[in-house]
């Protein structure tokens, strides 16, 4: 295959993520060294510009991520900075002819979205979030087990992402914090993971009911400052939610979960089956089959662990009995993002799977807004 070169845009706490994951990623695969690089890199100051080109190990840094664009040498973007800057990076990127790889959410809201993923189409050029709790191999394990009609109908189902990183009131102020430049709060921040995962695993959302709230209401302006500035999004998001399928679920986004780390849950109950995943058992999926017998004395009913471990398709290292974690499936996403370029297929999750995730959110926004069920065919 031929070498991928990335520009990186954005070298925060999670474009170090992706830069390390792309370094991974030939060893999971054995892959030449050279095959996928990051050749340059962009951030808004210098001095975070030449850091990040030390610790990545390219010679190309910016301040202006139009000087990545204009490279020959670069072949796809991976862009790693705040919500508000996704629309017009994503727009340039795609009238400049390359790949896109973008952070979640896709947008700050679902028009801009919506006019991401049209200018990806028409433009030709591969366009992928980074929904990487996809790439769990009991999450692939539980959609190949609904595929296969293993739950009959689906009657209801779960989803839970809580956090505690936001529990102190003396945490500053932070762009994750400020409307203008996420979008949202943890229903962007938090749920739009937990909101992918269900329509990766259940299809198409039909209608939201949300409740938002805004727990701690101000915050310092700096660290250790006694100026406190406005909280204006959501520290928690508790949402009803209906699947075209007539699915009905519960979903809890919260980064005020006291005592939670990344405590991420998905039950879903059928008429013949159920399955739950919980991100801290991650190598093992709980299963439920309702066929079997039930006598004598429960038979042999109760969830089962199904080992999915590691298992991922193609891979030369590690060892599938290691569990996967974090950075696995932030490397996994990544490198389906590059076969997509290398087999010229559509990328998955794509702009539209990010356009959807978007509009569940701005369902559950508006319905917090005005008291009442909304519809997505309505955003």
């Amino acid at each position: 295959m031929p070498s991928i070169n990335i520009g990186l845009i954005g070298y925060g706490g999670i474009g170090r993520v992706h830069a390390a994951a792309y370094r991974a990623i030939p060893f999971h695969y054995g892959l030449s060294a050279d095959s996928i690089k990051v050749g340059g890199v962009a951030t808004t100051r210098p001095e975070t510009a030449v850091q990040a080109a030390s610790e990545i190990g390219c010679e190309f840094y910016t301040t202006d991520y139009r000087d990545l664009l204009a490279r020959d040498d670069i072949d796809a973007v991976d862009i790693c900075t705040p919500n508000n800057s996704h629309y017009d990076i994503v727009l340039a990127a795609a009238a400049a002819g390359r790949h896109i790889y973008c952070e979640k959410p896709l947008a700050m809201n679902a028009g801009e979205a919506q006019a991401m993923a049209q200018a990806v189409d028409a433009a030709g050029v591969k366009g992928q979030l980074t929904f990487n709790f996809r790439f769990f191999p009991a999450i692939a394990r539980a959609r190949q087990l609904i595929a296969d009609g293993f739950l009959g109908q689906v009657f209801s189902f779960r989803g839970r992402y809580h956090r505690s990183s936001y529990i102190s009131r003396d945490k500053a102020l932070s762009w994750r914090l400020q409307r203008e430049l996420t979008g949202g709060g943890a229903l962007f921040d938090l749920g739009s993971h937990i909101l992918d995962l269900l329509y990766y695993l259940l299809g198409d959302f039909d209608s939201v009911y949300g409740t938002l709230d805004t727990l701690i209401k101000e915050r310092p302006v700096a660290p250790g400052a006694a100026e406190m500035g406005q909280v204006d999004v959501d520290d928690i998001a508790l949402l009803h939610a209906r699947t075209r399928d007539g699915g009905l679920g519960t979903i809890e986004i919260s980064r005020m979960g006291t005592g939670a780390t990344n405590d991420v849950c998905v039950e879903i109950f059928g008429e013949s089956g159920a399955l739950r995943f919980d991100l801290a058992e991650p190598a093992w999926l709980y299963v439920y089959d309702a066929r079997d017998a039930e006598t004598p004395i429960g038979g042999q009913r109760g969830f089962r662990r199904i080992e999915t471990a590691g298992r991922y398709d193609g891979q030369r290292a590690p060892d599938w009995t290691m569990s996967p974690d974090f950075m696995r499936v932030h490397a996994e996403c990544q490198y389906q993002f590059i076969k997509s370029i290398w087999e010229d297929r559509t990328p998955s999750p794509s702009f539209a799977d990010g356009l959807h995730v978007q509009k569940i959110m701005e369902a559950a926004e508006r319905s917090a807004e005005t008291e009442r069920w909304v519809k997505l065919a309505e955003i």
